[in-house]
């Protein structure tokens, strides 16, 4: 049986590295990083004080009313999704809105408002805030980006740790094939750079420790690599099926073509060291995209920058791709943007949607010594992509052993 084509019409992002699209990508393939020092009085006595924080406030975009109803995670949710949507031209197209659909997924979802009135409810129960629980729960950002849509197909947030955007966009791009809806938005989001996660993922020696040299600390694929670097943002895509859109004459940047879902079963924190999780999930996209080993130049990878991490995603795509894996540019932007947890994938997405549609592979810096371990085609440059029809890559893996692989090709 055929299955129903996705595509990608849309794109949003708001990042360390700028509040938009055009910005995160110059910033990605000039190499910038989007990390810095923190000066927040809370951090001061956290072992950990580096992050990388949205480069635009989103309470800078959004409107004041709507910016205080909603917890830091569903504002850049938010900013991220109208700009997907206004990219997409569907506002004046006449769309039903029983065929559109939201999947936009977080990892931790609310914590500032959570965190906040905890607070307020150790002083005076009074003093905690009526809309506290629309605004940490997991789905408010799903929830807010539909109602600004009106979206009335479905609206789904995946919550699977790290692999949460992928999962999302694997949701969406479901969604269509099982003709439930024409257009999904899908994504994630993260604002999590608080006390609390620093000094959570710096207890389990997670985090990267390089406060004197915050630009520096991500490194991926380096012998000297540390842990990661916490980021915040969020990524959106507006998926739609090929007819529809073809229909109504929009502008195409590449194709969803499949997706692959597996779990490690091995441990709640660290990766299967064998790869074979991530090896599934990647084998599983290239099955349903009807794609082969061959077809891969460019793989964004996971890459958070941590010892076993990397050397296990590095054997999953050797044992997944084989001997193409030599012909397959791999980058790692968190040694940019750091880790956006929830909103990984979905901006990482984003970044792979663009390396197809501009066909230039952006650049992993701070790759002053490649690990011997690491048998992959390290992109420390701009590198320019084949003509002719190719394909990628975009890896997310999260806590529980949660992994995802999307593939995507292009038009």
């Amino acid at each position: 049986m055929s299955k129903t084509r996705v595509v990608i019409t849309g794109l949003g992002a708001t990042t360390p590295l700028g509040g938009d699209v055009a910005s995160s990508w110059e910033g990605l393939l000039a190499g910038r990083s989007g990390a810095r020092r923190l000066t927040d009085e809370w951090v001061q006595n956290l072992a950990v004080q580096i992050a990388a924080p949205a480069a635009v406030e989103p309470t800078e975009v959004l409107e004041r009313v709507k910016a205080r109803r909603l917890d830091r995670t569903a504002q850049l949710a938010v900013v991220a999704a109208r700009q997907a949507w206004a990219d997409s031209g569907l506002e004046d197209s006449g769309l039903d809105k029983e065929r559109l659909g939201v999947a936009v997924a977080s990892g931790i979802g609310g914590l500032h408002t959570t965190l906040a009135n905890y607070d307020a409810l150790q002083s005076n129960p009074r003093r905690v805030s009526p809309l506290a629980i629309p605004m940490l729960m997991p789905n408010s950002s799903a929830a807010y980006v539909s109602l600004e849509l009106g979206a009335k197909a479905g609206v789904h947030t995946p919550v699977s740790a790290c692999a949460s955007g992928n999962e999302a966009i694997w949701l969406g791009l479901d969604q269509i094939r099982l003709g439930r809806a024409d257009v999904v938005v899908a994504g994630g989001a993260e604002g999590a750079i608080m006390a609390l996660p620093l000094a959570a993922f710096g207890m389990m020696q997670a985090l990267s420790k390089r406060n004197d040299e915050p630009e520096r600390a991500s490194r991926p694929w380096d012998v000297d690599r540390d842990g990661f670097l916490l980021g915040e943002g969020a990524g959106i895509l507006v998926l739609e099926s090929y007819e529809h859109a073809k229909a109504r004459g929009a502008k195409i940047y590449a194709e969803l073509a499949g997706a692959g879902i597996s779990a490690d079963g091995h441990d709640i924190a660290q990766p299967d060291p064998t790869g074979s999780g991530a090896r599934r999930a990647m084998q599983r996209a290239l099955a349903e995209g009807d794609l082969t080993p061959a077809d891969i130049v460019h793989i964004n990878a996971h890459a958070t920058s941590t010892p076993q991490g990397d050397i296990a995603e590095s054997l999953a795509i050797r044992q997944a791709l084989g001997s193409h894996a030599d012909h397959a540019v791999a980058t790692a932007p968190k040694s940019m943007i750091g880790h956006l947890l929830g909103g990984a994938g979905a901006v990482e997405s984003v970044a792979t949607v663009l390396a197809l549609h501009h066909r230039v592979s952006p650049p992993t810096i701070n790759v002053d010594k490649l690990d011997d371990q690491i048998e992959l085609d390290v992109a420390t440059e701009q590198r320019k992509l084949p003509d002719g029809d190719i394909a990628a890559l975009n890896n997310s893996f999260g806590f529980g052993g949660h992994n995802a692989a999307i593939a995507f090709k292009s038009v």
